[in-house]
């Protein structure tokens, strides 16, 4: 399972990753699984502040 993990993951601008740091440590875990389906769907590579504030209005925060 690794070997697809690691080979399906996706890359993380340094923004989007500091916007990542601002979530709630409880909740941030699903929130990175929710911000990489995000992306997914759209056919990124990339997780740029833009998907995570786009999830962030999903989330209604």
């Amino acid at each position: 399972m690794k070997e697809f993990e690691m080979m399906d993951a996706l890359k993380w601008t340094p923004e989007a990753k500091e916007k990542l740091k601002n979530i709630p440590f409880f909740v941030r875990t699903q929130a990175k699984v929710r911000i990489e389906q995000i992306a997914r769907a759209s056919d990124l590579d990339v997780i740029t502040v833009e998907i995570v504030e786009q999830a962030r209005t999903e989330f209604g925060q």
